[in-house]
């Protein structure tokens, strides 16, 4: 391998080795670093790159914004709108407007299509 190529593919992953984890794990659940919980919709449809979840449905379930940089299990996909969105497994990630303070799991089943994410 050529010098150039080779520290080329040390710095990739060395990145990616150096990406921290977006979320953190409390009592079961995802969380981010204010410990709001985030969710996932039944009507996305894992690593397709996309999000169901549009305009009104934005206002109850923010998307969760995606870090510059990510490593597995976590990926970003990019919204219609252009926000890069994390996501969890190939599902992207939410929050619910109704939870005020970290801890808060209302949106839990709601409608039974949004879901907590259990690690």
């Amino acid at each position: 391998m050529k010098p150039f190529a080779f520290l080329a593919a040390a710095l990739l992953i060395s990145s990616a080795a150096h990406a921290a984890d977006p979320l953190k794990k409390s009592d079961g659940i995802l969380v981010d670093d204010k410990g709001m919980t985030v969710y996932t919709f039944d009507k996305d449809s894992a690593n397709n790159g996309k999000s169901a979840c549009m305009d009104g449905c934005l206002k109850l379930w923010p998307a969760v914004a995606a870090p510059a940089a990510v490593a597995a299990p976590y990926s970003a996909i990019t919204r219609d709108d252009g926000m890069r969105q994390l996501a969890y497994k190939g599902k992207p990630l939410y929050y619910y407007a109704k939870d005020s303070k970290p801890g808060e799991r209302s949106g839990d089943n709601f409608k039974d299509v949004w879901h907590v994410v259990k690690d």
